[in-house]
């Protein structure tokens, strides 16, 4: 026997799920689309923070090029001279036209950067270390700059915008002949159709590139990223498997020296091997260790961290726009032997995949036609976040928030809630925002709605 199906109720159902879907990308969007303006203005400035650094602090950073260059110790020496303390970092010049930076800790402990013309051994100037402008930018992009919770907000925000561009892709898949609203855009800006179909097709474009940023910054993030990075990096002093690790190590972490990549945040500085004391050798210096990564092959512009204990090593670590260039070398202080020689070959599977996404992420990977790529992209996003606003004031009632209406049938709540806690199982974080979210809208947001539809019902 064939059970009875109200048609009216099946017709229902599909406007339903759509209601359900589109209350819910509500809910995300107005969370998160003034964080998705934020990242997209300091984003699109990072993606040019070699040529706005050269342009704003000019005066310490270019230089003219010159016969005879300074070797590194002496540089290094021009730079505690005129700040003195202790240098623990000699990063050599990335072109002929740039300086070299020492970076130095003051005798009030102060870190500073301080610039050398690699020509003459004049010093430049001073900055605090990572005190340019595009650090400030970049701090202020990962909310570093406001502390560690405020920083959770951009965890949030990266699991919401997927779940944006997933619930959009449903709201705007076109579901009758008409052709506006799908890949062309009706009517004039005075009309709410204008703003609803220019958010819809500039999603369409740009939804991709969000997942792809979404994703590829969330190994940054303050919980779901440092726990992965754990997950995937911490074993083996941080080194994969088939890299040599049969030194000593000390309990100092590569990213305590100076930036180094994700996939080397775990790994382990080693120590030099031989003391003075007990053999005689001396240390080998700064101009031989220089010397060394240059004949090893380290692409131009490494940083080289100083020894600061008598079992330290020279740390060689470069990361250039070309991430197959990643290269972080150790040597023995005394004999110049490298003692751990890593490089983006030998990181895990997840590792080069990630790194490569970081590097296509800030737009380094294929030069300029990624830069001005993503830069369209981060237009493209404040776009569609200044679209969304203005269809929402259009659409909102006098007086009223405007979230979308409820579903008649309750049943198709249950399958954005699915996609909502796997979501929030994936990425914590979200997860708890989304439940927070999930308690606003039964104990306050329903009950106003259904109080305000049965007042119009009277």
């Amino acid at each position: 026997m064939t059970a009875h199906v109200d048609p009216r109720s099946a017709a229902k159902t599909p406007f339903d799920l759509y209601r359900a879907i589109w209350r819910w990308h509500f809910y995300a969007g107005l969370l998160v689309l003034p964080f998705l303006i934020t990242l997209s203005i300091t984003g699109a400035l990072y993606l040019f923070k070699d040529e706005i650094d050269a342009i704003v602090h000019a005066d310490v950073k270019r230089v003219a090029v010159q016969q005879s260059v300074q070797t590194p110790a002496a540089q290094v020496s021009a730079a505690l001279d005129a700040h003195p303390g202790t240098a623990l970092k000699y990063t050599a010049p990335a072109t002929p036209e740039s300086s070299a930076e020492v970076t130095v800790r003051t005798t009030n402990d102060e870190r500073l950067a301080v610039y050398v013309n690699p020509y003459t051994g004049r010093v430049l100037g001073a900055l605090d270390d990572r005190g340019t402008i595009m650090w400030t930018v970049r701090k202020l992009h990962s909310f570093k700059l406001f502390g560690a919770t405020p920083r959770k907000l951009i965890e949030i925000t990266g699991g919401f915008a997927i779940l944006l561009v997933l619930t959009g892709v449903y709201l705007w898949w076109p579901r009758t002949n008409a052709r506006g609203g799908v890949v062309s855009v009706r009517g004039a800006p005075q009309k709410r159709v204008f703003w609803r179909d220019l958010h819809a097709v500039t999603g369409l474009f740009v939804g991709a590139f969000i997942l792809f940023l979404a994703i590829t910054g969330m190994p940054w993030s303050g919980v779901w990223g440092a726990q992965v990075n754990q997950w995937a990096n911490g074993n083996n002093f941080g080194y994969p498997a088939g890299v040599r690790t049969e030194v000593p190590m000390s309990s100092t972490q590569l990213s305590e020296q100076a930036p180094t990549s994700w996939s080397l945040e775990q790994a382990q500085v080693p120590e030099s091997t031989e003391s003075t004391e007990s053999t005689g050798q001396a240390d080998i210096g700064l101009n031989e260790a220089v010397a060394t990564f240059e004949r090893l092959g380290l692409h131009s512009g490494f940083a080289v961290s100083l020894p600061t204990t008598p079992t330290g090593v020279y740390s060689g670590s470069v990361y250039p726009d070309d991430v197959s260039q990643q290269r972080v070398v150790h040597l023995d202080r005394y004999s110049g032997e490298p003692l751990v020689d890593m490089r983006y070959a030998d990181y895990g599977p997840l590792g080069r995949w990630l790194e490569f996404g970081i590097n296509v992420h800030m737009g380094q990977q294929f030069g300029r036609a990624n830069q001005l790529l993503f830069l369209a992209v981060c237009v493209a996003i404040i776009l569609l976040c200044v679209s969304a606003g203005v269809m929402w004031w259009k659409r909102r009632p006098k007086g009223g928030l405007g979230v979308p209406p409820l579903p008649r049938d309750k049943r198709a709540f249950r399958g954005i809630l699915a996609i909502l806690v796997g979501g929030g199982v994936l990425f914590p974080l979200t997860g708890a925002a989304i439940l927070v979210m999930l308690l606003i809208d039964g104990f306050v947001v329903r009950p106003l709605q259904q109080r305000r539809l049965a007042a119009r019902g009277a």
